[in-house]
């Protein structure tokens, strides 16, 4: 993928997930969705269970594996079926994407502009703030431009 088709992806995935971000509306109850929904209804784990094709014990253990946190995508499915509900997944990045990649690419340039830097210093040359500040805005976006996984890769931690 290009780098102005992964600017666009993030920028067009931004957009979308942003009422998300800012919004805890859509958190996970204490007692799981499953729950949550089930005993709004009226429903019992009797009903639940004979809905998913499963025990009442399972339907319990269910409810407790998405209280949890170790429930399948598969079950939360079923169950959401279950209840006459549809299933959202996502995931919502705590900020925009678009500065989650700025940030790793400053940090890039910070790592790679204090090497040279300090190579610079060891032989007594020096460069303006003005300079300086340029040139770590210039890698900067050099690197967003360039960068696609290499972005991530560990060497840069």
């Amino acid at each position: 993928m290009r780098s102005s088709d992964r600017a666009l992806a993030r920028k067009q995935l931004d957009k979308r997930l942003d009422f998300l971000r800012s919004s805890d509306a859509l958190a996970r109850p204490p007692r799981g969705w499953i729950k949550a929904i089930r005993e709004a209804l009226g429903m019992t784990t009797a009903q639940l269970a004979r809905r998913m094709g499963f025990s009442q014990p399972r339907a319990v253990e269910i409810e407790k594996a998405e209280q949890e946190g170790a429930i399948t995508l598969d079950t939360l499915e079923r169950a959401a079926r279950a209840l006459d509900c549809k299933l959202v997944y996502a995931f919502v990045p705590r900020q925009p994407l678009q500065e989650l990649v700025m940030e790793r690419a400053r940090r890039i340039a910070l790592k790679r502009l204090s090497v040279t830097g300090h190579h610079m210093a060891l032989e007594a040359q020096s460069v303006s703030d003005e300079d300086e500040k340029d040139q770590f805005e210039q890698l900067v976006r050099q690197i967003v431009e360039k960068a696609g996984s290499d972005l991530w890769r560990e060497d840069h931690e």
